[in-house]
């Protein structure tokens, strides 16, 4: 078989397959004739060949596959006026701080964004396909370490998560916002099924804040001085205004 065969064949495979190829299923196709370089050198010139339409080839972190360019997007999708599902901030800063910050607990997104974590999005992202558990934390409870996955890439249009979009600062408190942000730059999520699963719709409970902890005081400030976050501190027993003497004059 000569090259111009084999770089036939592999366009075709590319664009009949369902899903993004890998390197074996490639070989598969040629009986293993080719090795990885020669295939490798004709992905390379199918991108050379497309680079002027409409449709690309591009390698995501589950294989290669055709896909519309972005900036035709708006066209296709009046071919499907139906609107996306939306995202509430919860959802996406839950998904951002996993994949900024992978492998991290619930309690360490809970710590970054300042508020409790439903399990109803987490499972939501787990059900996606977006986030999944690689393990556990050898800590009190054990528990579960969350990581992105390569589906997670692939809606992005990504091959790797080096090419999220990169975030500035060094202050935790903050890194859920950039995150949330840096993660809405990206390419959008154009999975075909998305649709299908609503996340965190309205009637989703919305997320918690945790509650207020009583406050501790030191030896360093009286005890009414120590008052827990938007809570005025009561008066204390010497502010308070005396009562009427009872004695009569003599």
């Amino acid at each position: 078989m000569n090259t111009a065969e084999a770089k036939r064949v592999l366009e075709t495979a590319l664009i009949c397959a369902n899903s993004p190829m890998q390197l074996p299923e490639m070989k598969a196709l040629f009986d293993g004739e080719l090795g990885p370089d020669t295939l490798r050198r004709l992905l390379d010139e199918l991108v050379n060949d497309w680079s002027e339409r409409g449709v690309e080839l591009v390698a995501l972190a589950s294989g290669w596959r055709f896909q519309s360019r972005p900036e035709l997007r708006p066209y296709l999708d009046r071919l499907h006026p139906e609107k996306p599902p939306k995202y509430s901030r919860a959802a996406l800063e839950t998904l951002a701080i996993v994949a900024y910050r992978q492998p991290v607990t619930r309690g360490d997104i809970e710590d970054i964004r300042g508020v409790t974590v439903s399990s109803q999005i987490v499972k939501q992202l787990e059900d996606r396909g977006w986030i999944e558990a690689i393990g556990y934390r050898e800590a009190p409870g054990r528990p579960a370490l969350y990581a992105t996955t390569k589906q997670f890439l692939d809606d992005l249009g990504l091959a790797s998560l080096d090419q999220l979009p990169p975030i500035d600062g060094s202050g935790d408190g903050s890194r859920g916002a950039e995150a949330m942000a840096a993660l809405e730059q990206a390419p959008p999520l154009l999975d075909d099924g998305q649709g299908s699963l609503p996340l965190d719709t309205e009637s989703a409970p919305a997320d918690t804040p945790p509650e207020p902890q009583p406050a501790v005081s030191t030896d360093d400030e009286p005890p009414h001085a120590a008052t827990s976050a938007g809570t005025e501190a009561a008066p204390s027993a010497d502010a308070a205004e005396p009562l009427p003497s009872t004695d009569t004059p003599a």
